[in-house]
């Protein structure tokens, strides 16, 4: 990873922070984005661009021309930014629908549009989405994030195909994250079964580097101990 210029989303979240100091600590440069306000100052190596709303094409747009233009160039692009809810269909809020789609899809597929451009001169460009595990079959009350998470899987096995030859583009599936909010969503599950963040970055990483040059299309399952 040392020298690659990384773009994170959602980067000031519970996994993308252990993304970026993961990657930081390979040796790449990382430019985090994010909904949040960022108070960290730019380095040659790390910056941090908050209150980007990715949902719109052209704020998501100019944060990955500024972190290409800060680094001057684009190697990976790693698309954390995303939402969840729990929902049954019956007596659910259509809107709910909606907004998972832009949290999930319309994120990933508005920063993935603008980084092409700047990964294609990479060389060995590499975009990994998040999707889920749980988008494979959903359970009750999780109709609008598992649909919205399946289509994060068709965009990254459409973007594969498009881009072949000139960009990897892969998802990691995670199954339960543990993370401080799932834990006291769920104080009673046992998780010890759960995948860490750490665990996840582990393979998120192996996806943007070199390593995994022969790899894409592929939509991983990262699902713990289970």
């Amino acid at each position: 990873m040392h020298g690659k210029a990384i773009v994170i989303t959602g980067a000031l979240g519970a996994l993308g922070k252990v993304v970026a100091t993961e990657a930081l600590a390979r040796g790449a440069r990382v430019a985090g984005i994010d909904h949040a306000a960022s108070t960290l100052a730019a380095t040659a190596d790390h910056i941090e661009l908050g209150g980007v709303d990715l949902t719109d094409t052209a704020q998501a747009t100019a944060a990955i021309d500024k972190a290409a233009a800060h680094f001057g160039r684009l190697d990976g692009l790693i698309n954390i930014a995303g939402g969840f809810t729990f929902e049954a269909v019956g007596d659910g809020d259509p809107a709910t629908w909606q907004r998972m789609y832009a949290m999930n899809v319309m994120t990933a597929l508005n920063t993935s549009r603008a980084a092409i451009p700047h990964l294609t001169k990479s060389g060995a460009g590499r975009i990994i989405n998040i999707g889920a595990l749980g988008a494979l079959q959903a359970a009750s009350g999780m109709g609008p994030y598992a649909a919205s998470k399946a289509g994060v899987h068709r965009l990254t096995e459409s973007l594969a195909a498009e881009l072949k030859g000139k960009v990897t583009v892969n998802a990691v599936l995670p199954s339960i994250i543990d993370t401080a909010a799932n834990r006291a969503a769920m104080p009673k599950a046992d998780i010890s079964k759960w995948v860490t963040p750490k665990e996840l970055a582990d393979v998120i990483l192996f996806l943007a580097s070199d390593a995994a040059s022969a790899v894409t299309g592929a939509l991983l399952p990262v699902n713990g101990r289970v």
